[in-house]
C-alpha cells in the first residue's frame, strides 16, 4: 500500500509542473466553423491525451523495473509493460498517420 501511495505521489509531482504551466485557451479556441477545425481540436486532445496516457505507462514499468529487486518474474513483467507502452505509442502514430496520408491524397491536408 505504501508504494502505490509513494507512486502516486511521485507521479503528481511530475505532472504538476505539466498542470501549472498550462496555456489558458483564448477566447475564439472554442469556435467551431467547420468539419476540419473540428477535427483539428479532436485530433489535439487525442495527441495531449495520448501522450499523458504513454507517459504514465512508461512511469509505471520504470517503478516496476525499480521495485523488482532482481526478482526473475517481477524484471519480466516490467519489461512487458515497457514493450506495450512502445507499442501503444507505435500503433498510435501509424493511426495518426493513416489519416494524415488520406487526407493528403484526397486533398484535404
Amino acid at each position: 500500500m505504501k508504494k502505490i501511495v509513494v507512486s502516486l505521489l511521485l507521479l503528481g509531482a511530475l505532472v504538476l509542473p505539466a498542470v501549472a504551466m498550462a496555456i489558458p485557451p483564448q477566447p475564439n479556441d472554442g469556435d467551431v466553423t467547420s468539419i476540419d477545425a473540428f477535427y483539428d481540436i479532436v485530433a489535439k486532445a487525442a495527441w495531449i491525451v495520448f501522450a499523458i496516457i504513454a507517459l504514465v505507462m512508461f512511469i509505471v514499468a520504470g517503478i516496476k523495473f525499480l521495485t523488482a529487486g532482481g526478482d526473475p518474474t517481477k524484471v519480466a513483467e516490467a519489461r512487458m509493460a515497457l514493450l506495450w507502452g512502445v507499442a501503444g505509442i507505435v500503433v498510435a502514430i501509424i493511426a495518426f498517420s493513416i489519416v494524415g496520408i488520406v487526407q493528403g491524397l484526397m486533398g484535404n491536408g
